[in-house]
């Protein structure tokens, strides 16, 4: 038993057995109607049972369900950066992160556009409770991160994640997506968490972490929606943080804000990819002798990256504007755009709380404050 089978996706040699057990669950039949809408269910069961390869699952089946995502839920996907990557080429995606499935799920179809290394995605082990949900992450290239641990525990789930990701960029040549914080951003404040790089650094042979990491080619990645499909569904958490209470989610919580995501509106959509981070890593290597001032000053080049790179929408001009009573940006969205956007407002949250509305303003309009502070002409 390899030490990794808690938490890896399948090996290719599982995939087949893997898709005849669940060709008949009700939630593939409806992956697959939706995918392949009119298509006769005998024909894409017998596809599913030819299949034998992660590679052949994405590309054939997972590859066309995000695509249908994409056409009924948006109006397109633009790209920006891909051409700095090689073929044939493994690295480390450290992305902000939006939407639970569809962030790695719309880069890795980028990447297969590109001809480029599709990811192994870490995702939390909260939400794949179902155990369809389980079987379809691993037969997706998804590796658990194993959440709310007691300290001893985490330390070691740490160590074993650190120890795999490495195992995948070093000695399997498979790119990794991770994400620069555990859960989403439920603020719009994009900012990468230490305490990821320390754990990516655990699993280092090197005896600096920089020198490590220059090994492993970290690429931030910016992912940007002109509408977060799941922004309402992220007030309730702000609430409970803002009255210093403990969050506690309802029952299904998590996959119904899967579900929203995915099927949630979008209009546009932009990925960026930022440059792979070299220099950057040998100055911080030079100026800092302490290990965790290395860490968040890496953090911060992460951040200020991807901050960079984050495409900002006419929603994000709007909300701005409205939070601080300005008409700083409007020569920036049409009328029609800002009609929308208050419609959706009105829509979605409650107008009678003061605090709603503002996290809901805030949520769209800190990307803007954060480019500013960059100093980034808008």
């Amino acid at each position: 038993m390899s030490k990794f089978d808690s938490i890896r996706p399948y090996y290719d040699a599982e995939i087949n057995g893997a898709l005849k057990d669940t060709v008949d669950h009700p939630m593939m039949k409806a992956l697959m109607e939706f995918t392949f809408p009119g298509v006769d269910e005998e024909i894409w069961k017998t596809q599913l049972k030819k299949t034998y390869s992660i590679r052949d699952f994405q590309s054939n089946f997972i590859y066309h369900s995000i695509q249908k995502v994409i056409e009924l839920t948006s109006e397109g996907v633009t790209t920006t950066g891909f051409e700095k990557l090689e073929q044939n080429t493994s690295y480390l995606f450290i992305s902000n992160h939006r939407d639970i499935i569809l962030d790695t799920s719309i880069l890795n179809g980028c990447l297969f556009d590109h001809g480029l290394l599709m990811t192994a995605s870490a995702i939390g082990d909260n939400l794949v409770k179902k155990s369809f949900m389980n079987i379809l992450a691993k037969i997706n290239r998804n590796f658990l991160v194993l959440r709310g641990l007691p300290p001893r525990e985490l330390l070691q789930s740490s160590k074993l994640l650190s120890e795999y990701i490495a195992q995948l960029l070093l000695r399997e040549n498979r790119s990794v997506w991770i994400a620069q914080r555990e859960g989403r951003t439920k603020d719009g404040n994009d900012a990468t968490h230490p305490g990821v790089l320390k754990m990516l650094a655990m699993g280092s042979e090197e005896e600096n972490s920089m020198k490590y990491f220059k090994k492993i080619r970290i690429v931030p990645i910016s992912i940007s929606y002109e509408y977060d499909p799941t922004d309402a569904l992220k007030m309730p958490q702000l609430i409970a943080e803002a009255n210093n209470e403990v969050y506690v989610k309802a029952k299904n919580e998590d996959f119904n804000t899967l579900l929203s995501g995915i099927m949630g509106p979008k209009k546009r959509i932009h990925i960026s990819v930022g440059k792979i981070l070299d220099t950057e890593l040998d100055a911080i290597a030079l100026e800092f002798d302490n290990a965790n001032k290395q860490f968040q000053a890496l953090a911060q080049v992460l951040d200020d990256a991807i901050i960079k790179n984050y495409k900002l929408w006419p929603t994000n001009f709007i909300a701005y504007d409205k939070l601080n009573g300005t008409t700083q940006f409007s020569h920036l969205y049409t009328a029609d755009e800002k009609a929308l956007f208050e419609r959706r407002l009105e829509m979605r949250i409650d107008h009678s709380d003061e605090f709603q509305m503002q996290s809901f303003l805030a949520m769209y309009a800190n990307p803007v404050v954060n480019k500013m502070k960059l100093g980034d002409a808008i």
